[in-house]
């Protein structure tokens, strides 16, 4: 199925209403995890009215992990397919978490998008994933190249050969993120055009295309600042070798004024027309070969797969040592990165702890978070950390404790009471500290 879509901005609540008031807008995205498909937002179902594609992006799924797609995150996904009315669904390759049944030991969670390492293990597992992900889903599926802070050691093939074999073997659609292809260039020395070269451009289903900051010679793509000429000049070399069927402009916090946006769009246009200005001068080679297929046991690989990457996400998320043939350096700046982006997420979901902790909040998260992996979302999260600052008698202040703990207690809700007395142990002393 071909789908022009046109250009299109990532829907936000923050930007509503400048989003329905701008002209030319053919498309939006909307973030699938922040929809409920009950209550769609009045400002996305008004835009569906006029005829506007509403597509939603999925963050959670983990494609790249060792494990089979949760069930229930897929039917949630198809669930919210279906409420938009959508002609597809995306989600990402990468693996946002770890552990459990496969290698013996808790699960954790990443709260982040992780890089799969190219290798014919990870790629078994990803292709399997993927066809269990399109049976499941009631339209088709396009998954996204992502941004990555580190390099998994002994990898096999390219980006652009891993997602060339992905697409063929799968029939998979492919959105490029032309941000993250700079991202890569600049954090792991990738060339954006030999990437490029290499991908299935007919397997294209339309480009991300964002803002980010460099600093210390890292790239963050932090889809909070203005878009780079780097970035556009990527967007430009794509629409030189395919006419891309959608481009959208991602932005996820700082929002700017609704002139502004428009200026990012107008040079998001350019970049595509003067794209396919070279493409009608000089039509590009076709895409590079796909490397030798080797094929082995899924269920195999899984095990592998499972075992290294816990042993890598309990290294950015746990403090256990860094995998041998990683850069140490850079998992130390995915780490910080990590405990950041989830003392953040945190203070969003349960805004009254910055308020009750002050300025003691983010440096007694980070602190929490450096040994304490997130196992349950962001709200147990929340929980859990509190729970930890009560047990230690934390804050110092015993009015503060004493408001932190009537927090705690108002939403730790009812559980069902386990009768071992292990359990009763543990429940008994923690009645005795949180009293205090």
């Amino acid at each position: 199925m071909e789908l022009t879509l046109g250009t299109g901005i990532g829907w936000r609540p923050e930007i509503a209403d400048t989003v329905e008031g701008m002209p030319g807008i053919d498309w939006v995205e909307v973030v699938a995890e922040n929809v409920c498909p009950g209550h769609l937002p009045e400002s996305l179902l008004r835009l569906r009215r006029r005829g506007v594609t509403v597509v939603p992006h999925g963050v959670s799924l983990g494609l790249g992990g060792a494990e089979r797609p949760d069930e229930g995150r897929l039917a949630a996904l198809a669930e919210r397919a279906d409420a938009l009315r959508s002609p597809l669904v995306t989600e990402h390759i990468a693996f946002v978490r770890a552990g459990g049944a496969p290698t013996a030991s808790p699960p954790i969670e990443a709260g982040h998008l992780l890089p799969v390492p190219r290798t014919r293990d990870a790629l078994d597992v990803l292709c399997e994933n993927v066809r269990i992900a399109q049976d499941a889903l009631p339209v088709p599926l396009a998954v996204e190249n992502i941004a990555a802070l580190i390099s998994w050691p002994g990898e096999e093939m390219t980006e652009g050969q891993f997602l060339y074999e992905l697409a063929d073997r799968t029939g998979v659609r492919l959105l490029i993120d032309v941000a993250n292809l700079h991202t890569n260039h600049v954090n792991r020395g990738e060339d954006p055009a030999r990437a490029l070269a290499e991908l299935p451009l007919e397997a294209i289903a339309y480009v991300h295309v964002a803002g980010g900051f460099e600093r210390d010679g890292v790239w963050h793509d932090s889809h909070a600042h203005p878009v780079p000429q780097p970035v556009l000049d990527v967007l430009t070399d794509l629409a030189s070798r395919v006419s891309p069927p959608g481009v959208l402009l991602e932005r996820d916090e700082n929002f700017p004024d609704a002139a502004e946006t428009e200026r990012e769009l107008t040079a998001i246009r350019d970049a595509v027309v003067k794209g396919a200005e070279s493409r009608r001068a000089s039509p590009a080679a076709p895409a590079g070969a796909r490397p030798p297929s080797r094929r082995g046991s899924v269920d195999a690989a899984r095990q592998r797969l499972a075992l290294a990457q816990t042993a890598v996400l309990s290294a950015l998320v746990a403090g256990t040592p860094v995998p041998e043939g990683f850069d140490r350096g850079r998992m130390a700046v995915q780490a910080r990165a990590l405990a950041a982006k989830r003392a953040d997420v945190v203070a969003k979901v349960a805004p009254e702890l910055p308020v009750l902790l002050g300025e003691g909040y983010r440096p007694a998260f980070l602190a929490y978070a450096r040994t304490r992996p997130m196992t349950g979302g962001y709200r147990r999260d929340a929980m859990d950390f509190v729970e930890e600052l009560l047990l230690a008698r934390r804050p110092e202040d015993a009015r503060a404790r004493r408001e932190l703990r009537e927090w705690w207690r108002e939403r730790s809700g009812p559980a069902p009471r386990s009768g071992r007395p292990a359990v009763r142990l543990v429940r008994a002393t923690r009645r005795v500290l949180l009293r205090r």
